[in-house]
């Protein structure tokens, strides 16, 4: 049986905290709490002029990749909200194949 994930390309994530409102709204999570958690990394300076800075969404305990809307058919939201379509839902074997041509700014999560 195959397991499913997600698969973030933070690359391109805009930090616009989409998936941090539409995570909340859908499983009516409380202020102070995630189901998943957008995290800033930087700015740091690399060399000379170029610097390092990323947003990573990072799921929490509270994520359960909306096992309902799945189920229903749909997307878990965080993916259906994101503005940046940075994010990706789908069998782990998929995601992983995906994943290995994408790069070094990529994170996959499986429950």
């Amino acid at each position: 049986m195959s397991r499913n994930g997600l698969l973030i390309d933070y690359q391109y994530c805009t930090g616009c905290h989409s998936c941090e409102v539409a995570c909340r709204n859908e499983h009516n999570i409380p202020r102070g709490k995630w189901g998943i958690k957008l995290t800033e990394v930087g700015p740091w300076q690399v060399e000379g002029d170029k610097w390092e800075w990323n947003y990573v969404p990072v799921p929490t305990t509270l994520c359960d990749l909306c096992e309902d809307r799945v189920k229903a058919g749909e997307k878990p939201t965080c993916v259906h909200h994101c503005l940046g379509q940075c994010m990706e839902y789908g069998p782990v074997e998929e995601l992983a194949k995906k994943m290995a041509g994408k790069g070094k700014k990529v994170v996959m999560f499986a429950p």
